[in-house]
This record gives C-alpha cells, sequence and structure tokens, in this order.
C-alpha cells in the first residue's frame, strides 16, 4: 500500500567560476548559484535527489552546483564542500547534513553571511533553517516495524542492523522500527546495538558478523540502502536469503529484483527525486521573498513483491533520471 526577495543579478554569485560540477538551466542566464550538498554521490538516492534538484533548477532558471563527499562518513568534506559554497558566494544552500551537529557551525557561518539554508533528507540540531524537506523517517521505520509483526505472525527472532551514529534520518528510522516492534510482545529484539557504517563494504562485514553470531533468527530490518544491500549479500552468501523474512529501507534495481526474487518481503521507499526537486523550489521562492512552509512532507511508502509492479510504485521507483542528469 502506497502512502504517500528577488535576486535578479550577479551579485547572488551566481557568475562566478568554480571547479565543482554544475548544471545549468537550460532557458537563460542563471538566477543563482544554488549549492546543493548530498551526504554521498554513489547511491542511487543521491542520483535521484540530484535529477529532482536540476528538474527545478531548470524550471526556475537558476544554477545548480551539485558537490558532496563520495563517502556518506566524510564529515570534514562535507564541511569544506559548504565552506566553498560561502567563499563562492551562492546564493542559498540546500544540504543532507550527515551529522546532526558537525554541520551546525559551518552552516550558522553561511546564514551569517546571508546565505539561507533549507535542509534536505536528514534533521538537525538547529533552527537556522529555511525549511525541512524530508521524509517522516519515523513513521518509514514503524511501516517496516508493522509489516515485519505480519511477516512473522507476531513471534520470533529479530535483528535491527543500524547505519552509523549522527546521522538523524536513519536514527529516526530505526527508532521507528523498534517503537512499532514492541507492540509484538511474542517478538525479541536480539541485536539492535550493530552499526553497519557508510558503505555497502562496511554493512557486508557487519551483517555477516551478525549472521554468524545469531544462527537462529527470523527477521532483520536494515535503515537505508547500503545496509539494506550489504545485508542481502551476505544473506545470499549465506545461503539464507530466502529462509530470514527482510524489510529494508529505500529502492535500487538491485533491491527491486531481490524484492520480485522473495529475498527481501519489503522496502520502505522515500520520494528523493521529489525531495530534490522540492528542496531547490523552497530555497528559490524564499530568495524571492515568497513565502515557504518550515516543514515539508516529501512522503513514504512501504512496497512487497505484491505491489511492486503497480503503475503507482513503478512511478515512484522509475523516475525519469536520464532526463535530468548530464554526464
Amino acid at each position: 500500500m502506497l502512502f504517500i526577495g528577488s535576486c535578479s543579478d550577479c551579485s547572488c554569485g551566481g557568475c562566478g567560476s568554480s571547479s565543482a560540477r554544475t548544471d545549468v538551466a537550460e532557458a537563460g542566464p542563471p538566477i543563482c548559484d544554488v549549492a546543493v550538498i548530498p551526504k554521498g554521490t554513489t547511491h542511487e538516492f543521491w542520483k535521484s535527489i540530484h535529477a529532482g534538484a536540476n528538474k527545478a533548477a531548470s524550471e526556475l532558471g537558476v544554477r545548480v552546483t551539485w558537490r558532496g563527499p563520495v563517502r556518506e562518513d566524510d564529515r570534514d568534506e562535507q564541511i569544506r564542500v559548504v565552506e566553498d559554497s560561502i567563499t563562492r558566494r551562492a546564493c542559498g544552500i540546500v544540504i543532507a547534513p550527515l551529522d546532526d551537529t558537525a554541520l551546525v557551525p559551518v552552516l550558522r557561518e553561511a546564514t551569517a553571511q546571508h546565505i539561507p539554508v533549507v535542509i534536505i533528507d536528514s534533521g538537525i540540531q538547529w533552527d537556522g533553517m529555511v525549511s525541512f524537506v524530508a521524509t517522516d523517517n519515523r513513521r518509514g521505520g514503524q511501516m517496516a516495524g508493522e509489516r515485519m509483526g505480519d511477516l512473522l505472525q507476531g513471534r520470533g527472532k529479530v535483528i535491527l542492523l543500524r547505519y552509523q551514529e549522527g546521522s538523524a534520518s536513519t536514527m529516526e528510522r530505526e527508532a521507528g522500527f523498534l517503537q512499532a516492534i514492541a507492540r509484538y510482545p511474542g517478538i525479541e529484539v536480539v541485536s539492535s546495538n550493530r552499526y553497519g557504517g557508510a558503505t555497502t563494504e562496511t554493512a557486508y562485514a557487519a551483517a555477516e558478523n551478525l549472521l554468524v553470531t545469531f544462527r537462529e533468527v527470523d527477521g532483520i530490518f536494515t535503515p537505508n540502502e547500503s545496509t539494506t544491500f550489504g545485508m542481502l549479500r551476505a544473506l545470499q552468501d549465506g545461503n539464507r536469503a530466502e529462509q530470514v523474512k527482510f524489510v529494508g529501507f529505500d529502492s535500487s534495481p538491485t533491491l527491486v529484483q531481490a524484492l520480485r526474487a522473495g529475498q527481501l518481503h519489503g522496502l520502505v521507499v522515500q520520494n528523493p527525486f521529489r525531495m530534490g526537486e522540492l528542496g531547490v523550489q523552497t530555497l528559490v521562492q524564499h530568495v524571492r521573498n515568497q513565502p515557504v512552509e518550515r516543514r515539508i512532507d516529501t512522503g513514504v511508502a512501504i512496497i512487497s513483491a505484491q505491489t511492486v509492479d503497480s503503475a503507482e510504485v513503478q512511478n515512484l521507483l522509475s523516475p525519469d533520471l536520464g532526463r535530468w542528469l548530464r554526464e
């Protein structure tokens, strides 16, 4: 079931040169340069956000500078990207913070320099942003827990493989999952304190260790793309992929294929394309002195093998990225 002040010249800093990757709207000169800074640049999730940001930029006549760390644990690099955006006098920053506290000082500096900030994807312990555009991650985790409870018919042993400390979005998903599972007295959470880390490789290693430690496990939840992919590989390599009820978070072609094959039994999916689009739209509206909402929910869905091929789900899983991503 699916749930789902005007800046008009080069004073915005949009006319300066930069070595960063830049996507320029095709229609006319840019009004301003919007820095869009993801947590990482490799996962399918971020590619969808990039495409959505480009769509908004094209429609609004602004320029998007897309740059972020390769690894989703490189806080220092993300801070450097923000600092570079301040130096370049970007007319605004749209950022998915890698850490809910580490990015606060540099974002405060940006706003002190009159560069507005829109937060997307993952929350931060700071109220100086223009808006927060994101999934209701707590609800997404609850949906995963409810799906697990149904799959196990209220009984069994469950593992939660966490993502990494400081990531507000995944911490909310993990908390929501545990909150929902607590409603099933016959389900025991045998491990909830292990972290997969920022890459599929570290997640795979953590998943292997968990599966060796807990040989009798009935269900597993993972809260993002990399932990889901790493756990899937570990289950496949251990010949347990169809034995354990597995609910993950986020989508990719590999994960959707596993869902169809019965190796994943639920995927909680966001709308990253819409998140990127709304992030840039909201920033530009603010720059143009138009009112914006402080919190924008971009929706969340849980899909299964039975629903994955519906038109509604396919539109969510397969936005037209090629049209909006230029290599």
